[in-house]
């Protein structure tokens, strides 16, 4: 099997297209400049679908790599015989690569070797042929001084029969199958841990049973967390009879003593080596496919977060609430850029809420204040009321945004070298005030794991979790492309073919030489060559620059094609753009090239008609229940506006404007059967509630969207 047949047993498209795309990658293309900029030789591949091939490559590699290695290990044994190369060499399953390698894998003094030390594998061999019923007699001429009688001579040759079952590939293979068919993950609590406060959490977990192909990946997790920390025992099992019966049908083949003498070896053989290493494997199994549910959930978040909309360029007044520290607020202009900060003590125990409201309608008036945006934590209902009693000017639009992240931020060295003279709660603010008007440009600043829209993010594999929100992140910036007069370093760093050096470089060049005038200016950088250059050009935006193309996501290598079109509609490149009259005029076929095809220019043609669009929405004020202010004031039935603000596997949490959210489980989203909750939802969205249950205690809220 080569490369592309390996890939095509999972992605779904013609040879040549994943031929193609394979190129491209090896020419150190970027994912986002594949699926954009390379459709007509990719067949119309996505980024996900680029992304799977990828990784797929990856992976082939990987299983060649590692079949090199084992092949080179059993030649260096003098064992690889023809028959044994061939088998490793024609398998791509490395579960199965493995199994074949096990008779030669260096391990640990066994219970066999020392056996084979003491002579006793032609008796193994005797006993395993089953055609001897005199075993005890065969047995007696093993004796010697190791071997002190015939039970131990029995034993040592039952310790080979049982390695021999143990790397026997068709009962390996076998086990598995069986074990993801009809194995069950049990727990039990460790009982002097019952009590603990922690462990109430997990009470559900303290005596629990389940079939481990059907444990959804949230419960797996938890279980898996909570045996991490000491609460609870985990086992992964199947009825011993039934995993016995199969090895015995496939091994026995007589009635004789040897017979006899193999079916205990049988079980010693199960239960001391194939059950703990396939229960291992198993479980194993189930937290990877866990692991990649949870992922895929928080990067699908991620994703929907970091395309929140934006409210755009305006001038904001931040509010980082608090009570007793008092409020922090910020004033910033339309880029971002701090004009003021000021503390205000509105609420308890200060209670100077006049002052406050005169120094609000001061800054207000002062810096052309056009929006409010209020940090979602601590004091953030009653900042809200206390800011919608003040009689402003002119109408001001309040905002609630999520600070999930912004403290992280505000204490990161970002945050330090943005602003050295400020203290971190400052800078918090100056984040929610930010994050209101670019959430994309904010949030990429932060890590990602603590912004706070995903489930059990530090149990799954950390690296998986990396990468993929890492793709997300670059995946989110390249649609929406970035502004290269105004955006930061962090931005920067996640446009394609960027990087974060050549990020500096970029800041550090505008702020020598100040606004870039044109995208050919970009070449300018101090390393930055021809391929960042095409990987970079057409995600980064230049308003109001020499060439108005350089405002859109038109390619830089395209420029000369719209040049054409435009003249042989007898106007100019700037008459075309946004003219759907004339655009409507031109036929694709004249222009098509060998690097351009009908899907390339299809996307010029759209970027053409409405050059530039941000893919987001804009951003809507958002009215919580003016009566609901702690969950003291939630009673069963109300019927709440809300705003999902997160999304998990079993159904999606909901703020209700106050500090606990709500759950909605999965089954509660809609009438009928429900089996994605991105089918239902989306991050940010505004939903009506209903309330079921209210737990004070545990600070749990039930809701239902079933009203």
């Amino acid at each position: 099997m080569n490369q592309i047949q390996f890939i095509k047993a999972v992605v779904n498209t013609a040879d040549k297209n994943i031929q193609a795309t394979l190129q491209f990658l090896s020419e150190d293309c970027t994912i986002p400049f594949i699926s954009r900029y390379r459709k007509d030789q990719t067949g119309n591949l996505d980024e996900v679908e680029i992304e799977n091939i990828a990784k797929l490559a990856k992976q082939y590699d990987e299983i060649v790599k590692r079949k090199d290695s084992i092949l080179k290990t059993i030649e260096e044994q003098g064992q690889l015989t023809s028959e044994l190369k061939s088998k490793i060499q024609n398998s791509f399953d490395l579960q199965e690569i493995e199994d074949l390698y096990l008779p030669y894998k260096k391990k640990k003094k066994t219970k066999a070797d020392v056996a084979r030390e003491n002579g006793l594998e032609p008796l193994a061999k005797i006993i395993m042929a089953q055609n001897n019923d005199e075993i005890e007699f065969e047995a007696s001429k093993y004796i010697s001084k190791n071997v002190v009688n015939e039970d131990e001579a029995l034993q040592g040759a039952r310790d080979i029969i049982a390695e021999w079952i143990n790397e026997n590939i068709y009962v390996r293979k076998n086990l598995r199958r069986l074990f993801q068919r009809k194995a069950t993950v049990t727990s039990k609590v460790v009982k002097k841990k019952a009590e603990e406060e922690e462990a109430q959490k997990f009470k559900q977990y303290f005596d629990w049973s389940e079939p481990i192909s059907k444990a959804p990946s949230h419960r797996l997790l938890a279980m898996l967390r909570a045996e991490k920390e000491g609460f609870i025992k985990l086992k992964v099992e199947i009825e011993n009879e039934e995993a016995i019966d199969f090895i015995e049908e496939n091994i026995l083949k007589g009635r004789n003593e040897s017979t006899e003498q193999v079916k205990i070896a049988i079980k010693d053989s199960y239960k001391r080596l194939l059950e703990p290493a396939i229960s291992n494997e198993t479980l194993q199994e189930a937290k990877a496919k866990a692991d990649e549910k949870a992922i895929d959930v928080f990067a699908g978040n991620l994703g929907q977060l970091l395309l929140a909309p934006p409210l755009g360029e305006k001038r904001i007044l931040a509010i980082d609430p608090g009570f007793r520290s008092g409020c922090k607020v910020v004033c910033l202009d339309e880029k971002g850029d701090l004009l003021y900060n000021e503390t205000i003590y509105p609420h308890a125990p200060q209670n100077e809420s006049g002052m406050a409201m005169k120094k609000i309608r001061s800054m207000v008036n002062a810096y052309g204040i056009e929006a409010i945006s209020i940090g979602n934590g601590t004091a953030s209902r009653e900042t809200e009321f206390f800011i919608k009693k003040i009689a402003f000017d002119k109408p001001i639009q309040v905002f609630v945004v999520s600070e999930a992240g912004a403290s992280v931020y505000s204490a990161s060295k970002i945050a330090r070298d943005e602003f050295p003279s400020f203290d971190v709660t400052v800078r918090g603010s100056v984040s929610i005030g930010r994050r209101l008007s670019d959430p994309l440009a904010e949030l990429v600043k932060i890590d990602a794991k603590s912004i706070g829209v995903g489930q059990y993010q530090h149990d799954v594999d950390q690296n998986k979790l990396k990468e993929e929100l890492d793709n997300t992140v670059v995946r989110c910036v390249n649609s929406v492309g970035i502004n290269i007069n105004t955006a930061s370093k962090s931005l920067l760093s996640y446009v394609s073919g960027i990087g974060e050096k050549m990020a500096e470089n970029i800041i550090a060049y505008r702020s020598e030489n100040g606004p870039f005038e044109d995208r050919k200016q970009i070449k300018k950088v101090p390393r930055l060559g021809e391929k960042a250059y095409q990987q970079a050009a057409a995600f980064i935006r230049i308003k109001d620059g020499k060439n108005p193309l350089d405002n859109s996501a038109v390619h830089p290598e395209a420029y000369k094609i719209v040049e054409k079109m435009a003249k042989d509609l007898k106007i100019s490149v700037n008459e075309l753009i946004a003219n759907k009259e004339k655009i409507s005029q031109i036929k694709l076929e004249n222009y098509i090239t060998e690097e351009i095809g009908m899907l390339g220019l299809k996307d010029i043609v759209k970027e053409l008609e409405k050059p530039g669009l941000d893919p987001r929405k804009s951003a809507k004020v958002f009215e919580f229940d003016p009566n609901v202010k702690t969950i003291k004031d939630l009673r069963t039935g109300m019927i709440l506006p809300g705003i999902v603000n997160n999304i998990t596997a079993f159904g999606c949490f909901v703020d209700v404007g106050i500090k606990e959210s709500g759950l909605v489980h999965i089954s509660q989203l809609k009438e009928g059967f429900v089996s994605d909750v991105n089918e239902v939802v989306k991050l940010h969205q505004h939903v009506q509630v209903k309330v079921v249950e209210v737990d004070e205690t545990r600070k749990r809220i039930q809701l239902t969207m079933i009203l």
